[in-house]
């Protein structure tokens, strides 16, 4: 549930197998004019955690809820990774089996999503988050800027479960 008044982050994912889930469709093209560094790589035990509004504020006005929950069953990975993109650059449609918190910190990157049948991006500046979240969300990002775009992303994937999974060109953004 997301709403200007309060946004909800829960997880909780169990997986017996990675790969792809795209029996009979042929995956996209790879990445190209993108990269990966990672910064840092850890493991968690379960994770139960929770946050309300800070203080113990109440909402007043136009002030804002705030309650974020994260809630995992066994092991878990994260993952702190640059990303860069030169001009024209392409992650390749993928996937993850966890959620992702991306901050852009250079540049712009626009994501289009596979379950958009009008193939609208929505575009990130530097300064700008947001958030991917994993499971079955495919979707690629792209550079379609004239200057290298740069993003940090946090993630967190059931331990030992690849990180990214390639998907498949779901066939509504004609690039």
């Amino acid at each position: 549930m997301r709403t200007s008044q309060t946004c909800l982050i829960l997880l909780g994912i169990s997986i017996a197998a990675t790969g792809s889930s795209y029996p009979g469709r042929v995956l996209g093209k790879p990445p190209e004019g993108y990269g990966t560094r990672l910064i840092a790589v850890g493991r968690f035990g379960e994770i139960n955690v929770s946050s309300s509004s800070p203080h113990g504020l109440k909402a007043r006005g136009n002030d804002q809820l705030w309650l974020s929950l994260q809630e995992t069953w066994g092991k878990s990975d994260m993952y702190v990774q640059e990303n860069v993109w030169a001009p024209g650059g392409s992650s390749g449609w993928h996937s993850h089996p966890g959620h992702s918190l991306i901050i852009v910190t250079a540049g712009t990157v626009t994501d289009y999503e596979e379950h958009d049948p009008g193939c609208k991006g929505h575009v990130y500046k530097a300064g700008m988050g947001f958030v991917d979240p994993g499971g079955d969300h495919v979707h690629v990002l792209r550079n379609e800027g004239s200057v290298e775009a740069r993003t940090v992303a946090v993630q967190i994937v059931p331990a030992n479960a690849s990180r990214r999974i390639e998907a498949a060109e779901p066939g509504n953004c004609h690039f």
